[in-house]
């Protein structure tokens, strides 16, 4: 098959690499608004180039990979929609809620598939945590715990437009909450606090925080997150039910230094960055969009589910605002 890339900074050059690996993928066309970029791509994958996502669209791909600055995420997919081509879009859909629910209004109906890139839904550990779920290995769920850990605040000019902690980085844990456990959030609490790097304080946002969300059964999920782990990149889960408990994320590679006498455990080298922890799920997923653009299988991350993470995003954000639990239907539109 045919497939177009559009964007190509950090994860967008990844997935050029991974794209031009796959035997399914016949051809590739790139393109970004740094042309060098697009160039160096095409001499490195042996890929076409494009001059703008019009382009992209005018070149008889089968599929569209869109890795491009989020503002440009809505109308990107629309585009890709309104031709009738499969996309594949990087989280979130939009800068915006609001933005967000209408890109799934526009698209719901279209027979167009979409995905959004939660790449966590293809780390082996997670799904392997989401099949014991559903084979009731657990027993009756009662605790999850999820856990993303920065080795580093991002740059002042990224936290001044990301719309704060729990709309860019906890979107993660629950997004990957819902799939894991096959369950929808009724309630949150959060609440946050600054450590660190002064010009996150300064924007208006956490630099640390910790959420309990309500699920529709009566679970409790735990979420943490920090801008602020030195020792490295830290996302894990538990889940700890009336028959057993498990976990992700629980390997050599875990940034946790153990100060029990004679522990071994973890060995090392502690992931440093998040391609360490999901390199494998990263290209699990682009992977998946080729069965998605074959028509092998439905979109393993819909709109409707990012939109969703969004949400609870939204009910966190009000409820450190206010110091109060917030139900989902205060924040939620129809």
């Amino acid at each position: 098959m045919r497939i177009g890339l559009m964007g190509l900074g950090r994860i967008g050059a990844l997935h050029a690499e991974t794209l031009a690996a796959l035997p399914v993928v016949e051809s590739l066309v790139v393109t970004d608004p740094v042309a060098a970029a697009a160039e160096a791509a095409a001499v490195r994958h042996g890929a076409e180039v494009a001059f703008s996502p019009e382009e992209v669209l005018a070149a008889g791909v089968d599929g569209i990979v869109v890795a491009a600055a989020t503002d440009a995420h809505p109308q990107l997919i629309l585009a890709a929609v309104k031709a009738g081509v499969p996309v594949f879009c990087e989280k979130p859909v939009a800068r915006t809620i609001g933005e967000s629910t209408e890109v799934l209004r526009a698209v719901q109906d279209s027979g167009v598939p979409v995905q959004i890139g939660y790449n966590r839904r293809f780390d082996a550990g997670f799904a392997a945590a989401r099949q014991a779920v559903a084979a009731g290995e657990l027993g009756l769920l009662h605790t999850v715990r999820s856990t993303t850990l920065d080795p580093e605040p991002p740059p002042a000019a990224y936290v001044a437009v990301s719309g704060g902690i729990f709309r860019d980085c906890s979107v993660h844990d629950f997004d990957i909450v819902r799939w894991v456990t096959g369950r929808e959030v009724t309630e949150v609490y959060a609440t946050g606090g600054n450590r660190g790097a002064a010009y996150i304080a300064a924007a208006g946002d956490v630099d640390t925080a910790a959420t309990v969300l309500t699920l529709d059964d009566g679970t409790l999920a735990l979420i943490s997150n920090s801008r602020h782990n030195p020792r490295g990149y830290d996302v894990r889960m538990e889940l700890h039910g009336t028959k057993d408990s498990i976990a992700v994320g629980l390997e050599d590679g875990l940034p946790l230094r153990s100060v029990e006498p004679g522990a071994r455990f973890p060995a090392g080298p502690p992931h440093r960055f998040f391609l360490d922890r999901f390199r494998a799920a990263y290209q699990a997923e682009l992977a998946a969009f080729t069965e998605v653009v074959a028509g092998r299988r439905p979109s393993p991350c819909s709109v409707a589910d990012a939109v969703e993470a969004g949400w609870i995003a939204e009910a966190c954000t009000l409820s450190l605002r206010d110091r109060r639990p917030v139900r989902m239907e205060e924040v939620r539109t129809a």
